[in-house]
């Protein structure tokens, strides 16, 4: 241990029998993690592999074909490209973050700490928004995918049937979850290289199909010019919203300092495989053109298994949709999962009843788990009237408009974090675990989020294929009213500074220790951290 943490850190726990900490665990005698009687039940292994396929669903699978069809094949490849980017930079600052504030909602009580309660507060609550409205728009997510196989059976039944199915992976126990969310991720990551593998055949003209290859590239990589492009990049933020999940899991994590670095370092593994490669796939094996793309007039069916299906390989088609259907569970279970959590980190920091902090013996925040189960699964119901493609555009473009306002405050807390040890005389050699990107990558991130907005903005107020109409600009853009008057109720309530003032935050306040063999050391060769990355 550093001189300067024998300095700072309160009340030693001298209960070891050698009288020093063990690897991992906190240094202190009391867990602010835990306050909220939540368990540490999950492994480096559970946060490695829901880091590496928590976000695969719906967005990527099904919402791809919508992107497809609106931008064109370099439409969706560079839109996925920009918003990896942009996660990638995210990921590296939450790492930071979630090694030295493990906290139940992480984000939200790191926005509240170092920018300022209000905005907390905001992000908090317009989080959990958003969590619900993904559960509702995976359920309706599985009738599209089911209705590959079959239309008989009613909307509402299947929307009932998969909405105890997650209730039940959520309330079973943590454990239990976890160990889902591990089997669906090596399940989809698994899938992806026969992916790669079997679309490259097919555009190749190796099943039945003649020779594709980049037919679509060249006749028309952008069907709806530099409007077209723009409106991908909301299903591609939506695609990729839940990466920063890992965040929230490390307050459950038996030793973030190690599961946390592993996690951030297998985010390139999920950009390149899963969004930048698989986008590629789509665009040269399905056409742009073809009906049957969801949001098209034919089966609303996933580009992948369109491609499957087009050129003879009918078994490969099913399994695939399979595939899709287990995505689609896997990340509606894991937003009751964050949106509970979500709530006991609010009411910790006293921004929710406080009966929501409470969980019973096994670690189950019950009243966390209910409310957000209930509206996510009842709002499903929207999909019994609509089309499918109609929800998941209302449904993706609110999540997106959420997911950037995250993704902005997370770049933002690092950036003031950083900022708060550097005012205070800290050394960042002190740092549990240091980010070879900082600030470049903070700054990247924070910068797109704020210039989307304004894009998402554009296409609320001048859509893709239709006039301006108030109806239009509320179904695509009332995310940021909601997120402002949130923000403005709680600015008026708390008062204060605009921000929160770096050189007087308590710093060791609901921080981990961890002993100084357990820290990383950070290296100023940035070759040599990628390769390490890498290798991990």
């Amino acid at each position: 241990m550093s001189d300067f943490e024998k300095k700072t850190s309160p009340n030693v726990d001298e209960s070891h029998d050698n009288g020093s900490p063990v690897p991992g665990e906190i240094y202190t005698d009391q867990d602010h993690g835990a306050d909220s009687e939540l368990h540490r039940n999950l492994s480096t292994r559970h946060i490695t592999m829901i880091a590496l396929g928590s976000s695969i669903g719906m967005g990527l699978w099904l919402g791809s074909g919508t992107s497809l069809q609106n931008g064109g094949p370099a439409g969706i490849f560079i839109g996925y490209l920009l918003s990896g980017s942009m996660i990638w930079a995210v990921s590296h600052s939450i790492g930071e973050m979630a090694i030295m504030y493990p906290l139940p909602s992480a984000f939200v009580q790191w926005s509240s700490k170092f920018i300022d309660p209000a905005a907390g507060f905001a992000l908090g609550w317009a989080y959990w928004f958003s969590y619900w409205i993904t559960i509702a728009n995976e359920l309706q997510g599985v009738v599209t995918v089911l209705s590959f196989w079959t239309t008989a059976v009613p909307t509402a039944a299947w929307i009932t049937i998969f909405w105890v199915v997650i209730i039940c992976i959520n309330v079973v126990g943590v454990k239990f979850f976890g160990e889902v969310e591990v089997t669906a991720s090596l399940i989809k990551f698994g899938w992806i290289f026969v992916v790669i593998i079997s679309s490259i055949v097919v555009s190749a003209g190796g099943a039945k199909s003649e020779a594709i290859g980049f037919r679509y590239w060249n006749s028309m990589p952008f069907t709806n010019g530099f409007k077209g492009f723009l409106s991908v990049l909301p299903t591609c933020i939506f695609a990729m919203s839940g990466s920063e999940n890992a965040g929230l899991v490390a307050a459950e994590t038996a030793n973030p300092r190690k599961s946390v670095p592993r996690a951030v370092g297998s985010i390139w593994l999920r950009l390149s495989l899963f969004y930048i490669l698989g986008s590629l796939m789509i665009t040269i094996t399905v056409s742009p053109k073809d009906p049957n793309l969801f949001g098209g007039s034919g089966t609303n069916a996933s580009p992948f298994v369109i491609a499957y299906r087009n050129s003879g390989l009918s078994p490969l088609a099913h399994i695939m949709n399979a595939i899709i259907f287990i995505s689609v569970l896997s990340t509606g279970s894991i937003s009751g999962y964050a949106g509970s959590r979500t709530l006991v980190g609010l009411a910790q920091i006293g921004m929710a009843p406080k009966f929501f902090q409470k969980a019973d013996k096994s670690g189950r925040p019950w009243y966390g788990l209910f409310i957000t189960l209930l509206i996510g699964g009842g709002l499903a119901y929207l999909n019994v009237s609509n089309t499918g493609s109609e929800v998941f555009t209302w449904f993706s473009n609110l999540t997106s408009l959420f997911t950037l306002f995250g993704w902005g405050m997370i770049c933002l807390s690092h950036l003031r974090m950083r900022h708060a040890w550097k005012v205070q005389g800290r050394p960042a050699e002190d740092l549990p675990w240091r980010s070879w990107t900082y600030p470049w990558g903070a700054y990247w991130g924070l910068f797109w989020c704020c210039l989307l907005l304004v894009v998402e903005f554009y296409l609320a107020v001048w859509p893709l294929g239709d006039s301006p109409s108030a109806k239009n600009f509320f179904a695509n853009y009332v995310s940021v009213p909601a997120i402002l008057v949130l923000y403005i109720g709680a600015k008026c309530y708390y008062g204060g500074r605009r921000w929160v003032d770096t050189a007087t935050i308590d710093l060791d306040a609901s921080r981990r220790w961890y002993k100084e063999e357990d820290h990383e050391k950070s290296s100023g060769n940035i070759v040599k951290k990628i390769v390490e990355g890498i290798w991990s």
